[in-house]
């Protein structure tokens, strides 16, 4: 049967790859969750279970919570795009048409009175004119 000692060291080495191949299985089924830890999901409770379910099922269920821990990001939410100001304008749309309104209605009653120290900007003409002649913008 040979030397004793080498049948131990194979078995301990079984047992080892057994071992770290079991725990392997477990910390990559919990890849989704740290993602979704990290970033402040708001289902990262659902998708630490879905883990576990998914670990029973041969991980079947684990390129999609993935995908799902990977879809939320703290800054722009579910979306894909960011929103023009950013958040750190903190308007609400409610809020930018009230601003809005109040606006056109304050241009309104300038308009109305004929105050016009309130309003700034070029006329039609001067915004129309080009400040140098063609030639010098063309580089000739």
């Amino acid at each position: 049967m040979g030397d004793p000692f080498l049948n131990y060291f194979a078995l301990g080495v079984l047992v080892f790859v057994v071992v770290v191949l079991f725990y392997g299985i477990i910390a990559i089924h919990d890849i989704p969750h740290i993602i979704a830890k990290s970033r402040n999901h708001p289902h990262q409770d659902a998708i630490h279970a879905a883990g576990w379910v998914s670990l029973f099922t041969l991980h079947a269920l684990w390129p999609f919570l993935w995908i799902w821990a990977m879809a939320y990001r703290p800054e722009r939410g579910w979306g894909f795009t960011r929103a023009p100001g950013g958040e750190a304008e903190g308007l609400t749309l409610a809020d930018e048409l009230a601003e809005l309104r109040r606006r056109v209605a304050d241009l309104e009653t300038r308009a109305t009175s004929g105050d016009k120290s309130g309003i700034q900007g070029p006329t039609v003409q001067e915004a129309k004119a080009p400040s140098e002649p063609l030639a010098k913008v063309g580089g000739r």
